[in-house]
């Protein structure tokens, strides 16, 4: 559990769900954690259950300059940064994301930019000082839509263009970082429970199918079975992997 000790670690989405459970797992691996979200009151909730300060960074991750002002604050502070975990991102049936053919042009492009841009965003600032220290671990949050088709039940085409983007960004960045010692994996999650799952938390249609969709607990996932993966992909028991796209899904896509 002292896999990160030493190490400067930013986690954005920091306040709720899976980003909260890393934060918390990054500090007990004994990383400094800096802390991005928009959602104050729940980054003060992650911060006091960390063991340790942290840094809270007010910022919106699909505003580039909020972002680089935010990063170079961590710089500010610690000097460096070592290890990113970028875990915003959300749904995008609230602006009309769906099928294609009945997705709104407002649920793509609000979809796109809070998934996808927003991921560049946060790698780019933090590329531009990883870079001149050769050295750096980025994981990005991307979902099991991203790598499969969904059914009627999961049928939102810009969430799962948005996550199935993250990959190929993430791939090629780490194809390319990698002569600099930066290494770029993802997380690819199936139905965990977190304020964005409340929808299928909810749904006795969903909740009837998961022995189906997640057969291994015919149950949701927790957010900190996504952080343990985190850590791993953090920390120097991952030093030989790169590129790499590791499902946390409960058997969601092993048929």
């Amino acid at each position: 559990m002292n896999r990160l000790t030493g190490k400067i670690a930013l986690v954005t989405g920091a306040g709720s769900g899976i980003g909260q459970a890393t934060a918390i797992r990054f500090a007990q691996e004994g990383a400094t954690v800096a802390l991005l979200d928009l959602n104050l009151d729940g980054m003060k909730e992650t911060a006091q259950q960390i063991d340790g300060d942290s840094l809270q960074l007010e910022a919106d991750v699909t505003a580039y300059d909020s972002v680089e002002i935010a990063i170079n604050e961590v710089i500010d502070t610690f000097g460096h940064i070592d290890i990113v975990f970028s875990g915003v991102g959300g749904s995008g049936r609230r602006w009309g994301d769906g099928p294609a053919h009945e997705c709104t042009v407002e649920g793509w492009a609000k979809t796109i930019d809070l998934n996808l841009t927003s991921m560049f965003y946060v790698n780019k600032a933090v590329l531009q000082h990883m870079v001149k220290r050769n050295a750096g671990t980025i994981i990005n949050l991307s979902s099991v839509l991203g790598l499969v088709g969904g059914d009627d039940d999961f049928a939102t085409h810009a969430y799962a263009a948005s996550k199935s983007g993250i990959i190929g960004f993430s791939r090629a960045m780490a194809s390319y970082y990698a002569k600099h010692n930066i290494r770029v994996n993802v997380i690819a999650p199936s139905l965990i429970a977190t304020n964005m799952s409340k929808r299928a938390q909810t749904s006795d249609h969903i909740l009837g199918r998961l022995e189906e969709l997640q057969p291994l607990t015919s149950a949701f996932g927790e957010p900190e079975d996504v952080a343990g993966a985190a850590a791993y992909l953090a920390s120097d028991d991952s030093k030989f992997v790169t590129g790499t796209v590791m499902t946390v899904d409960g058997g969601w896509t092993m048929r």
